[in-house]
Formats: structure tokens, C-alpha cells, sequence
């Protein structure tokens, strides 16, 4: 005899990390927003602004530490106390 099995229909991820998910997505965002710009209309002139502190450290910060945010809030486990 089979016997009924329910199955159970439970998210892996919760609110809490959801929340942290968004968080990490913002900084992500925020990162490749610093990282735009500072090109040339004209490709003959140079223009150092590309090489600033803004872009060669911030940003990809920013985007390393968001990333690592996703990590965590992937492992989160809200549900242990």
C-alpha cells in the first residue's frame, strides 16, 4: 500500500532573507552606478577622471561587499534561534 504522503510546500528563504537579499542588491546597484562614466566624447582626447578614487576603489567595493551580503543572506537561517 502506498501511503499518502503530503507534501509540504515551505520556501527555503524567509523574509529576513529577503531583506537581506534586497540590501546586497542595492549595493551591487550602487557600485556599477559609481562605476559609470567618465569616458571621452571624443576617443582622441584622454581623460584621466576614468582612473579616479571613486571608480578604481569604491565601486568595486561596494560591488564585492554586495555580493558577500548575497552570500550571507543565502545562508541565513532565520528559522534557528
Amino acid at each position: 500500500m502506498k501511503k499518502n504522503k503530503k507534501k509540504s510546500e515551505d520556501f527555503i528563504f524567509e523574509k529576513k532573507n529577503f531583506q537581506v537579499m534586497l540590501v546586497g542588491i542595492i549595493f551591487i546597484v550602487v557600485g556599477f552606478v559609481l562605476m559609470s562614466g567618465g569616458g571621452s566624447d571624443d576617443p582622441n582626447v584622454f581623460n584621466p577622471e576614468i582612473y579616479n578614487f571613486r571608480r578604481i576603489r569604491l565601486a568595486p567595493t561596494l560591488v564585492l561587499i554586495g555580493f558577500a551580503i548575497q552570500v550571507y543572506a543565502i545562508l541565513l537561517n532565520p528559522r534557528k534561534k
